[in-house]
């Protein structure tokens, strides 16, 4: 197998957005998005030490679980051509043709597997896993979301890079990992805010806990979750959602991702214009991939 290291843009940048409905609030976008062309943003920071973990005990195939927009899976496949391991990509609901999400994780060498919604929504159980090794053999399992206490040490690392003080953190949030490592990692007076991207997931805020629990052997009180921007639900869009991003684009030259980061900013301007960040503050709001992934 391939060594680990790849071209990385590491620290990833930071770029002030100057819009003028921040009304005195300052924010910054870290740019995770530009860490790695095909293993980009929080998946690297979520991948980094459970490929090394997967190294060390001499596992060859990657098994990971996710959605037909997961970019998970998507960055799984890639990280595990570019640093030579077999991926298999277990994949929610009936078989259809494949997205540009889905045919990049197979070019990448990803094989995908499709698996019924009542039986996904038991993955985790140990005879679902069974199941899989005597259908796949021998697997690295990594989770859905890529979300461990690996992934909690990871993201952790993205506030040492910051050197423009910040009074608060934004980042979408799927399974939460990217949020608990951001949290673990901040100063005090600082605190971290998630957007969730999905309809009706009061769990996530257990999740977070539970990551950070397992990581640290403690839960931190510097976060919450926000969960009035899913607009509909994963991958799902709305017309302020679209409206958001267009407007967005047309005035900063970047087009974001409809199913994380789309929605995470739309949060933070919505919160702007409430009030939510007093003026004179610093807000940074992690940009998690690329546009063109569509789902972040």
């Amino acid at each position: 197998m391939r060594d680990l290291e790849l071209d990385l843009q590491l620290p990833s940048p930071m770029q002030e957005l100057h819009d003028d409905r921040l009304a005195g609030v300052r924010l910054f976008l870290k740019r995770d998005d530009l860490i790695h062309r095909e293993v980009t943003g929080n998946k690297w920071r979520k991948l980094k030490y459970l490929l090394a973990d997967a190294r060390a005990a001499w596992a060859s195939t990657l098994l990971t679980f996710g959605g037909a927009y997961s970019n998970h899976l998507r960055a799984t496949a890639a990280a595990g051509r570019l640093c030579g391991f077999t991926t298999i990509g277990v994949v929610r609901g009936e078989e259809r043709p494949c997205n540009a999400v889905l045919e990049a994780a197979v070019a990448d060498g990803m094989r995908l597997h499709y698996m019924d919604r009542a039986t996904y929504r038991r993955k985790n159980d140990p005879e679902v896993i069974a199941a899989l090794r005597r259908r796949f053999g021998d697997f690295y399992l990594v989770p859905e979301g890529g979300s461990t206490a690996f992934a909690v040490q990871g993201c952790r690392e993205l506030v040492d890079e910051i050197e423009q003080p910040f009074d608060v953190i934004t980042c979408p949030v799927g399974t939460g990992g990217t949020l608990a490592g951001i949290s673990v990692g901040l100063s005090a007076g600082q605190r971290a805010l998630g957007v969730s991207v999905l309809k009706g997931a009061a769990s996530l805020d257990d999740d977070v806990r539970s990551l950070q629990l397992d990581a640290t052997g403690r839960v931190f009180e510097n976060w919450a979750i926000e969960h009035r921007f899913h607009c509909g639900g994963f991958a799902r869009r709305s017309p302020e959602l679209d409206a958001f991003l267009d407007d967005f684009e047309r005035r900063h030259g970047l087009r974001l991702d409809r199913v994380y980061v789309g929605k995470m900013l739309l949060g933070v301007f919505t919160l702007v214009a409430e009030g939510a960040f007093p003026a004179g503050s610093t807000v940074v709001a992690v940009v998690t991939g690329h546009a063109s992934d569509d789902s972040g």
